[in-house]
């Protein structure tokens, strides 16, 4: 984590270690939608519907905006700094050092909350399929399995996450099928185009749309990953800012249509039987029980297979803060000397995941997930002004629109999904927050000192 100043500043490219450049911007924009999931919306559709009002497509399409706005910063940043660690690196060298810490800090609560979130979700969506199990055995499974998997050292492959997603489409496709034939069966023709999801009169209110939407912007999370194969894709300053704007616009698009079938499938969002998975409802209604298990089998395994990468991601990102002195060396720097891997973390992690899923709730949890990830959108935002349009780049003429307003918008549209976050979530968040405030104002002495730099290639 220890950083030496000169790494904090943007290096000339020809001194920058150059890997192969062996990827099309095909092959990011589909690692891109392996790292957002097709079914993203599917997680978010219940509660979204509710807190909106019957609004639920609104809020994916709100959230698509700031998140393409966001994409195209994350795109240009990329260009500049090819390096792990994402917003986190382009805060620390686009803007200040300690900004860069925060946002990293913020990121580093994101890490250990995933497995939480998805032991709850994969918890709730299994209980569907055996209802008379309770929640506690079926997280402590969950847990316990990923857990157990990251112990052995098993890790997901590519061949496997393209497997996965293949099922995925498959199962959402056939979705996007039934309900159009089960709408069309009820409802006609016309039933298929209605401004109805867009726009209640009765029941819009724009209070309730955005904070819908600050919840379901947990749709996104996961297109930045993109910006990590800088170094491995042909002309990167174009097809990088390329492959992340697409990532955002096909899910937004791609969600925004699940949703709208939904929505018209099952107009009278008060009557669905447990409302965080109230699409597993839909899907049984358009599609009988084969539909119903598919989702069902399909969630469960997203959501294990995203816990495992997760848990192992925060256990070495730990393991890295142990080893620079930021976290106490016995526990958190403790390798196993069999299978090298450190241990410890992943049980702290796994213990956290199970303990937190019996008392906190699924959208309390996936609000302090975009506690993190907002304030880092926010910030590489502003660093994207600074860089492009005050300090300027070397060679090259600054834009108004694309330096500054494209941006600058961005930073406002993040900045207002954050505040619209549940109270609960700002202050869970805030807390974690100031701890790594006062952190690093202890070991940078008052801020005085260059503080220590998270080392996110561990992840």
């Amino acid at each position: 984590m220890a950083t030496p100043d000169k790494h904090l500043q943007p290096a000339p490219y020809a001194e920058l270690p150059r890997l192969r450049r062996v990827l099309s911007l095909w092959d990011l924009i589909l690692y891109g939608i392996v790292a957002v999931t097709p079914s993203a919306p599917v997680t978010v559709f219940g509660l979204a519907l509710v807190m909106s009002r019957g609004h639920a497509v609104d809020t994916i399409l709100v959230a698509m905006v700031a998140m393409v706005l966001t994409g195209f910063s994350y795109g240009r940043m990329a260009a500049l700094y090819p390096a792990a660690g994402s917003a986190y690196t382009y805060v620390g060298r686009g803007l200040n050092p300690h900004l860069g810490f925060l946002a990293g800090w913020a990121m580093l609560l994101d890490y250990v909350v995933i497995p939480l979130f998805c032991v709850i979700y994969g918890s709730l969506s299994i209980q569907r399929l055996f209802p008379h199990v309770p929640f506690v055995f079926w997280s402590a499974f969950i847990a316990g399995a990923i857990t157990y998997l990251n112990l052995r050292g098993i890790r997901s492959t590519a061949r496997t996450n393209q497997v996965l997603v293949s099922f995925m489409f498959l199962v959402l496709i056939a979705f996007i099928i039934l309900s159009i034939r089960y709408i069309i069966g009820q409802q006609g023709w016309s039933g298929l185009f209605t401004v109805m999801p867009f726009y209640n009169p009765q029941t819009f209110r724009v209070g309730s749309l955005a904070t819908a939407t600050s919840f379901a912007a947990l749709t996104y999370l996961g297109f930045d990953s993109v910006t990590t194969l800088a170094e491995d894709v042909h002309n990167p300053r174009q097809n990088i800012l390329r492959a992340t704007v697409l990532v955002c616009a096909f899910t937004g698009v791609f969600g925004g249509l699940l949703v709208y079938l939904a929505q018209i499938a099952w107009p009278d969002y008060s009557t669905f039987r447990n409302i965080e998975t109230a699409f597993m409802d839909v899907t049984r209604r358009v599609g009988g029980a084969g539909l119903f298990q598919a989702m069902a089998v399909l969630l469960v395994i997203a959501n294990i297979g995203a816990g495992l990468t997760g848990q192992v991601g925060a256990a070495r990102l730990l393991f890295g803060m142990g080893r620079d002195g930021a976290l106490p060396r016995q526990i958190f720097s403790y390798l196993d000397p069999k299978r090298n891997t450190p241990t410890l973390n992943i049980w702290i992690i796994g213990v956290l995941a199970f303990v937190g899923a019996q008392f906190m709730s699924y959208e309390l949890t996936a609000e302090i997930l975009n506690f993190g990830a907002f304030l880092g959108f926010i910030g590489v935002n502003v660093a994207t002004v600074w860089q492009f349009y005050v300090t300027g780049q070397p060679g090259r003429r600054k834009n108004f629109l694309t330096d500054a307003l494209v941006p600058g918008l961005g930073a406002l549209f993040c900045l207002m999904i954050w505040l619209g976050l549940a109270a609960p979530a700002k202050i869970a968040g805030g807390i974690w927050f100031v701890i790594g405030l006062t952190h690093s104002a202890i070991r940078t002495r008052g801020f005085r000192n260059r503080p220590s730099m998270i080392d996110f290639s561990e992840s």
